[in-house]
């Protein structure tokens, strides 16, 4: 086991990209993930790596592309208004079947909003990444390592379902300190025959486009990708279940909410509240099924978000009225309190016989 080391979450990020095989990182500042870009300027010259800070979003995630269809791990991060500019770019790389990393350190919004943590990019991220009908990997850290953990396996994923991946954090994650323990040379890289990287005469040129002219040729090639977005619901949910086991009442919360919402659940019991908590960390896939077996046996669940309500339509639709489903969060850069959420979980233990 590595020795755990104290670092700052954008810093840790970066850090376990480049030991996941990551060395070529296209960015540009962005509050409040600009620690991440600054740490790839400095790593990646002295791993042989390349750090390119791009002339704007767009650019950045273009160069995504270009790198991406050579078969190298490639990743760009930013933060909400510059996601914003990079769905063109992530529609593009999806069309192409193109696997990356996108790390989106979330602010409050819209538009310039503040640079304070949110989860209000919930919708952006697991609906409507780009134009067109495409999805994307996203994964839904809730501590720093955690955010270290599953950089590897969003870059394998991506790299197996050729596919975007998107690691959803916020500035909380970001921009605070824990121990950490990284592990020297995560990488697990796939061949890539598929690949524009030379042929040297020993197979066909490879054509790496997101363009089909003809409908009957597109619809194919999406009914395809559809085909294995269904695959990947079925064998890639993850979640993690906080005192379900008996609960009467359940709390679903993600990222940095279900920091708050964990010590929420912890102080009802104290007060005898049979609650528990599901804790999403793929929002795409999202995890029906854990919260489909917890309907059948709960009274009653609560979600809590850093928004004016984004993740609860995917638990209503998952829970599809079995038992009620409500709602608390905080917007606009404030985090809720875990007396917030004990209160919101007293409430909905009161009113539900």
């Amino acid at each position: 086991m590595a020795e755990k080391v104290l670092m700052k979450g954008n810093e840790a990020l970066a850090e376990a990209a480049i030991q996941a095989g990551c060395r070529h990182f296209f960015g540009y500042p962005i509050t409040p993930q600009t620690e991440l870009a600054a740490y790839m300027a400095k790593r990646m010259p002295k791993i042989g790596g390349t750090y390119l800070q791009a002339e704007s979003e767009i650019a950045a995630i273009n160069m995504v592309l270009g790198a991406a269809s050579a078969g190298v791990r490639a990743m760009t991060s930013s933060s909400s208004p510059g996601i914003s500019l990079k769905t063109e770019g992530i529609s593009y790389l999806a069309g192409s079947d193109l696997p990356c990393l996108i790390i989106n350190v979330q602010r409050g919004g819209p538009g310039l909003g503040g640079i304070q943590p949110s989860q209000a990019d919930y919708w952006q991220a697991t609906k409507a990444t780009g134009h067109g009908d495409f999805q994307i990997l996203v994964f839904a850290p809730s501590t720093v390592q955690e955010m270290v953990d599953l950089v590897a396996g969003a870059f394998d994923r991506a790299d197996k379902y050729r596919m975007p991946a998107m690691i959803l954090a916020d500035g909380m994650l970001g921009q605070m300190m824990e121990p950490v323990a990284i592990e020297e040379g995560s990488a697990n890289v796939i061949e890539k025959p598929w690949a524009a990287n030379g042929h040297q005469g020993k197979r066909p040129h490879n054509i790496v486009n997101s363009l089909y002219i003809q409908p009957d040729e597109l619809e194919r090639l999406v009914a395809e990708r559809f085909e294995k977005y269904e695959l990947i619901k079925k064998t890639e949910q993850m979640c993690e279940e906080y005192l379900m086991d008996d609960a009467e009442y359940c709390v679903v919360a993600y990222g940095a909410s279900s920091r708050v919402a964990r010590s929420a659940v912890n102080s009802a019991r104290a007060q005898g509240v049979k609650v528990g908590l599901i804790r999403p960390i793929t929002l795409w896939p999202f995890p029906n099924d854990a919260i489909n077996a917890a309907a059948d046996k709960v009274k009653a669940m609560l979600t809590v978000e850093m928004s004016m309500g984004q993740m609860v339509d995917d638990v209503r639709l998952a829970v599809n009225g079995r038992c009620p489903v409500e709602f608390y969060g905080r917007t606009g850069g404030i985090i809720p309190t875990p007396a917030e959420v004990l209160a919101q979980i007293n409430k909905l233990a009161g009113g539900v016989q």
